[in-house]
């Protein structure tokens, strides 16, 4: 990662297909659960909750970023991207995505993520486990938009709404 640039190019993720010829691209979801969920309860145990909550969407937004860099590119219309996002965050299993509101020009909008890898299937509990998709989003949306994002789980699978909803708000600079 380039330093103070908060950058990941997509090359930093190897050339899967020379180094993974006979398993290919795909992983079980269980073993990025494992991966995931150790890399925050891991940082949360030497650092506290608080720190920990603050670390998981910064990592979240690096990544975000480096997605929609590679896979989304910027915002041609709406409709057209918002397409373009549902169909990769499927292709890619990330998760089934829906816009239940978009206000471009207000600069707030509210998705669903159905089956989101993350999160969907876990017990329930009265922690945060999106903290990183938060950041994911609001990476992907400053890119694909040109505008800084603050994103906010207000539902979640473990929480006991079965559905992952976030709310993404411009933020701006005064």
């Amino acid at each position: 990662m380039e330093q103070g640039r908060r950058t990941l190019p997509w090359d930093a993720l190897g050339d899967v297909a020379a180094g993974r010829p006979h398993l290919g691209p795909m992983a079980r979801l269980e073993i990025c659960r494992l991966m995931q969920l150790s890399l925050c309860f891991v940082p949360e145990e030497q650092l506290g909750r608080e720190a920990a909550d603050r670390l998981l969407p910064e990592a979240g937004q690096v990544a975000g970023s480096a997605f929609a860099d590679r896979l989304l590119g910027p915002m041609t219309s709406l409709s057209d991207s918002v397409r373009r996002l549902q169909a990769t965050f499927r292709e890619y299993g990330v998760g089934i995505v829906r816009v239940e509101e978009a206000d471009p020009e207000q600069g707030r909008f509210v998705f669903t993520v159905e089956e989101d890898m993350d999160c969907s299937g876990l017990p329930e509990t009265d922690r945060d486990i999106c903290k990183f998709d938060e950041g994911f989003l609001a990476g992907l949306l400053e890119r694909s938009m040109g505008r800084r994002y603050r994103v906010t789980e207000v539902d979640c699978w473990c929480a006991g709404a079965r559905v992952c909803r976030f709310v993404a708000e411009a933020v701006t600079r005064s």
